[in-house]
């Protein structure tokens, strides 16, 4: 008589646990997603490298037209950001344009993705590029802020619509591997 009245309580214990892991887990759920089919298990058809689990900081400033700028804003969609001086010298020019391709390339699904400069200085960015990317968001930031990403400023990174980091891609990446892993993210997340 005892034992079956053991076994239906840790029954009900176990389907209780369950319960709560399946409740707790959904951010989990998604990043394992997102990772699974961003990294398949083949290992070799990833580009991106896949960031720790961490929320964007705080970033406010001034958009290039004078108004009002935060991060917390673009909540709910995909950004691609990139954060570099307004002259933009070096890698800045390709990587803008890198990040406008493999959102291109992205068809139907590139609405749900935004682009962000961050320009670090109080140098203004030349009028030509910016005619080349007419839905680019520029803001100017600190250079404080743009210093809490990750790993620095000479990466072009993915945040998901909930503001974490997801990867991290080099200034002068593959445009094609940068694409191929931004649609897949985009395939594999119902968000944003």
């Amino acid at each position: 008589g005892g034992g079956a009245g053991r076994q239906g309580g840790t029954r009900g214990g176990r389907n209780r646990v369950l319960r709560v892991l399946a409740c707790a887990g959904r951010e989990l759920r998604a990043l394992c997603s997102v990772a699974y089919h961003v990294w398949p298990r083949d290992g070799g058809a990833k580009y991106g490298d896949l960031l720790a689990p961490r929320t964007i900081p705080p970033m406010a400033g001034m958009r290039l037209d004078g108004t009002p700028f935060d991060i917390v804003e673009l909540r709910g969609r995909w950004i691609v950001l990139y954060a570099a001086p307004g002259d933009c010298r070096g890698n800045c020019s390709g990587a803008l344009y890198a990040a406008r391709q493999a959102r291109t390339i992205q068809n139907a699904e590139r609405e749900r993705v935004v682009r962000v400069w961050l320009v670090t200085d109080t140098s203004a960015p030349a009028d030509a590029l910016l005619a080349a990317h007419p839905d680019l968001t520029v803001a100017r930031v600190d250079a404080q802020s743009a210093g809490a990403l990750p790993e620095g400023t000479d990466r072009i990174y993915l945040v998901d619509p909930l503001g974490n980091f997801v990867l991290a891609w080099p200034s002068k990446p593959d445009i094609k591997a940068m694409a191929k892993d931004l649609g897949r993210v985009l395939r594999a997340s119902s968000i944003g």
